[in-house]
């Protein structure tokens, strides 16, 4: 049996405002992204890419179309879940630019506070942590406070924060531009290696030149339309 999408998405369309001041932030979107790939996303400067990433993640809604997350129709019309909260923190990972850690909590409690937001008990959320910061190669900064880190670090920090409700989908908006070209390579691996080694599907939204060829795919957004890859992969209902 052929494998299915993590995330679906068909026909989706937003747009701001109304009559003259509208502005057609996508149009007719549709995207497939299998369990274990890497896909980039890049266009100018308001083409839809962000706006694609807050739709895909639950965070706006569209105005069209529908969208399958891990199998689940969450987006036909209308949401089909009230509880859009509960959604994001059951199938979704998110990483930012500027990272977003808490500056008030050291390194390991930044990621276990995504689990207990899930309802896990406090000790259980410390030991996936500690675990998470193990995995990605941290661990010895577990108590470091969000200042004490390097860019990298903060990224790494990001990651295992993404990783702690095991989500099937990540999303990461401009993950590298903040950091150096080696430090960017390097978080970039570490996504790659968290797609293949938990089937998790990772799309990231970038103008970082430097981190192309860290993609299974880049697909091109103008003026909210979505262009195929290029090259051999246009097709994006085949999985990879």
């Amino acid at each position: 049996m052929a494998e299915q999408p993590v995330v679906e998405v068909r026909g989706i369309s937003k747009h701001f405002g109304e009559g003259p001041t509208r502005v057609d932030a996508l149009r007719e979107v549709s995207l497939d992204v299998y369990p274990g790939t890497v896909i980039g996303l890049r266009g100018p400067s308001g083409s839809g890419k962000s706006t694609l990433l807050n739709v895909i993640g639950c965070i706006l809604e569209p105005n069209s179309g529908s969208m399958r997350l891990n199998g689940e129709l969450v987006y036909d019309g209308k949401w089909l879940r009230a509880d859009l909260r509960g959604l994001r923190l059951e199938k979704i990972g998110f990483i930012f630019q500027s990272h977003n850690l808490l500056p008030f909590l050291n390194a390991w409690e930044n990621v276990a506070v995504a689990r207990i937001l899930a309802g896990v008990s406090p000790a259980q959320a410390r030991s996936r942590a500690l675990e998470l910061l193990t995995y990605l190669g941290i661990e010895r900064r577990g108590n470091a406070m969000p200042g004490e880190l390097s860019g990298g670090e903060a990224q790494r920090v990001a990651i295992a924060r993404a990783l702690a409700n095991d989500p099937r989908i990540i999303l990461a908006d401009e993950p590298t531009a903040a950091i150096d070209s080696q430090r960017a390579g390097t978080v970039m691996d570490m996504l790659r290696r968290v797609a293949a080694e938990h089937r998790t599907a990772v799309i990231v939204v970038t103008h970082d030149e430097k981190i192309f060829d860290r993609f299974d795919h880049i697909y091109s957004l103008r003026d909210g339309a979505l262009e195929p890859p290029a090259g051999a992969v246009a097709d994006t209902l085949v999985p990879p």
